[in-house]
């Protein structure tokens, strides 16, 4: 196969041809997938779908973890988490990616805060359906005062981004400034008009969570999800010396040139490059932001979706109710093109959902139900095939050599998990 790339595209270095070298393996974790119906051969094959993803030459590092049935079937990493970046070949300085390396979930993070503001609904402390005005009374005006938490959940609140410059981390970290540049701005009627909340919707969904329980947001996720799911990071930002371990992110694949340039900024109220740089400043990591700074390894963000796959269940702990965990499953909606992404989606209250014949978690995903991330960050779970995976990436590439391998990954997935007929 000829090693050709688009003129100026970003690449790392591979200087490990069988990557036995730079991969790590929870080998303590990882069962005998026969107990769960997998062969050998066809977990082999998910995992040189992985490789491949990694041969691309896009991502520094990357980590995988795949559940079948609730058993690790696979939990792994290839790379490097930091010292190595398309323009910094792997060196002295190189630190080897890990099984549990830390990584920013950027967008994934969406679906955390949608857990823990249905948690909030299964207490009975809010109701969803109910404006946001009855919890921030200065959510109101310019188009905002009837719109539901329901409908910010699903993108349908009508405030989707920060106005230009307003996605910086000086600006991100003041909170209050941040809720109150949101109550201020004028939007489209709640329920109108789809279109992705980038930043905007977790915050609103933050303060009424601040607001009800009279807690900061990070103690709520400690108490509602982190501890009971015995989860070692599993939060907002990151304290100090978690910071010696986790994953840089790094510009990579091809440059990112209008329109599509137009496009990120007006998601992200920043340049793509800007994000990037953003996202490994300690600044970034100080702060708490309900849509876009989670940081969880793997495995962690695919036990997190096996307990939304028990029906709330982990351990002997419910942790959510059944009924709240098939109201966060349930479609809201039909596909509709999102005007933010430019896409055709499904979404539920909070999170992305499959489609059938393709979508976001490869072909025949119409059950499936998770969220993705910047850029190639993927948390799912799959009743059908009785799974939660994650992947978690640390090169940022809107376009590259990595897309047709992570497609042929995500159907590898499902192929050899239980094919890919509707209805398995």
């Amino acid at each position: 196969m000829v090693d050709w790339a688009w003129p100026g595209t970003r690449r790392i270095e591979i200087r490990d041809p069988d990557l036995t070298g730079v991969t790590d393996i929870n080998k303590a974790a990882e069962i005998d997938a026969r107990r769960v119906g997998l062969s050998p051969r066809r977990v082999d094959r998910i995992w040189q779908a992985v490789e491949d993803v990694y041969r691309s030459r896009v991502h520094p590092g990357l980590s995988f973890c795949l559940r079948r049935d609730g058993e690790i079937v696979l939990d792994r990493a290839i790379g490097h988490a930091r010292g190595v970046a398309p323009d910094c070949p792997p060196g002295p300085q190189s630190v080897a990616m890990a099984a549990d390396t830390p990584v920013c979930m950027f967008s994934a993070s969406k679906a955390v805060i949608a857990v823990l503001t249905h948690k909030l609904a299964e207490t009975g402390a809010i109701d969803l359906d109910a404006p946001v005005s009855r919890y921030i009374p200065e959510f109101s005006g310019e188009g905002k005062t009837h719109t539901t938490l329901a409908q910010v959940l699903t993108h349908r609140g009508g405030f989707p981004c920060f106005p230009r410059g307003d996605g910086n981390a000086e600006v991100l970290r003041d909170w209050d400034a941040c809720i109150a540049r949101i109550c201020r701005a004028p939007a489209n009627a709640g329920g109108e008009r789809l279109a992705y909340h980038a930043m905007t919707g977790g915050y609103i969904l933050g303060e009424v969570i601040r607001r009800v329980t009279d807690k900061p947001l990070t103690a709520y996720l400690d108490k509602t999800l982190r501890k009971p799911l015995g989860m070692r990071y599993f939060t907002y930002g990151l304290d100090g010396r978690s910071r010696s371990r986790v994953a840089a992110n790094h510009v990579a694949g091809m440059p990112v040139r209008w329109p599509m340039s137009k496009w990120a900024e007006a998601a992200l109220a920043r340049s793509f490059e800007d994000v990037v740089a953003l996202s490994n400043e300690s600044l970034f990591m100080d702060t708490v932001i309900p849509s876009g700074n989670l940081y969880a390894t793997a495995e962690e963000i695919s036990r997190f979706y096996q307990m939304m796959l028990d029906d709330g269940r982990y351990g002997d702990q419910q942790v959510l109710a059944p009924e709240t965990v098939a109201r966060l499953r349930r479609p809201a909606g039909r596909l509709a093109i999102d005007h933010m992404l430019k896409l055709p989606m499904r979404y539920s209250q909070g999170l992305m959902l499959g489609m059938n014949p393709v979508g976001v978690y490869g072909p025949m995903s119409g059950a499936a139900f998770g969220h993705v991330g910047f850029m190639n960050i993927f948390g799912w779970a799959d009743p059908d095939r009785r799974l939660s995976v994650s992947l978690l990436t640390t090169g940022k590439a809107l376009l590259g050599g990595h897309l047709i391998p992570l497609v042929k990954m995500l159907g590898q997935v499902n192929h050899e998990c239980g094919g890919w007929r509707r209805g398995l």
